[in-house]
């Protein structure tokens, strides 16, 4: 099929069979009311479709990250209305960045967005984030996704984004919440703030891109990687060797939806009900089964984040 003509629709709620064991996608980004039109946008879903396909294939639960001022309340209002669903909070470091009025074409050589919510200054908006958390520890279970990202800013924006990390931990620490990083080719950046400031005693490096040496500071830390659609590609045998330096005990798995579809569905929208897919592989290459991976995830899960159903 050519790049023109790619199918770009949700896959079929009964794309993935049902897995062996419930476990809980900890990272994903559940569509909320009022947002701009995003994958498969000529036949959406809705968060409560998504999370019913989600829990048809054994994905139980669901934490959706609000990290977009516009989209806090939102996301706190679908948690309340959804039993499986909790919410990570934060702004995220390119959010950060548009926020302080860093205006910075980085490696990406992308023109930065602007958008009217901006216009809020970094500081004003990060003591809001602190009073909408503490407003909402009914279901707020974690600080993120905050972290650096050096392919979408240059050396002005990621001061601004090591400033807003610190913020983010200090705050995560302070309300005993697990925090959930945004690492994106800044391995070494994020964990010199981490050592400089020390991290929270439940830290998740979320969509988990690290090398061995990452993958290495996790393992003598206690830090958890949470595992992707990405470890299906071809290309990526470095990640997967990170990935299986680690024990059982500090893997977590998520899809980051509605980015970062396994393999087969690459070029198509994301959902928690695909995660199936990269849970299968993660069984095979740690020569688990599957219904063990499931539990080994699900203890994890739970460690971290506690339990609300």
């Amino acid at each position: 099929m050519s790049r023109k003509h790619r199918d770009r629709s949700w896959p079929p709620a009964d794309a993935v069979a049902p897995l062996a064991g419930p476990v809980t996608d900890n990272h994903t980004h559940l569509p909320v009311p009022g947002q701009a039109a995003g994958p498969g946008s000529d036949a959406p879903l809705n968060a409560a479709e998504l999370v019913e396909r989600a829990a048809d294939v054994g994905v139980t639960a669901v934490i959706t990250s609000a990290c977009e001022t516009p989209t806090w309340a939102p996301s706190i209002a679908l948690a309340r209305g959804l039993p499986a669903v909790r919410v990570a909070l934060a702004i995220h470091p390119n959010e950060a960045v548009a926020h302080a009025g860093v205006r910075e074409i980085g490696p990406d050589g992308l023109e930065p967005m602007h958008l009217p919510h901006h216009d809020e200054p970094l500081d004003e908006a990060m003591s809001r984030l602190e009073a909408r958390v503490r407003s909402a520890r009914d279901v707020v279970v974690a600080i993120g996704e905050t972290g650096m990202d050096l392919f979408r800013t240059g050396p002005r924006g990621a001061a601004v984004q090591r400033e807003a990390f610190r913020a983010h931990i200090a705050l995560a620490k302070q309300l005993d919440l697990p925090l959930q990083i945004h690492d994106r080719d800044a391995h070494a950046e994020c964990l010199a703030v981490l050592e400089a400031d020390g991290a929270p005693e439940r830290t998740v490096f979320h969509c988990f891109s690290g090398d061995a040496a990452l993958a290495a500071a996790c393992a003598e830390h206690g830090w958890y990687a949470s595992v992707a659609g990405p470890i299906t590609y071809s290309a990526n045998d470095d990640l997967r060797a990170a990935l299986a330096s680690l024990p059982d005990e500090l893997l977590l798995i998520e899809t980051d939806a509605p980015y970062l579809p396994p393999k087969r569905f690459r070029g198509r929208p994301n959902g928690s009900y695909l995660m199936p897919d990269t849970l299968r592989l993660l069984a095979q290459q740690r020569d688990l089964g599957e219904a063990e991976m499931c539990t080994v995830l699900e203890r994890n899960t739970r460690r971290v984040y506690g339990t609300w159903l």
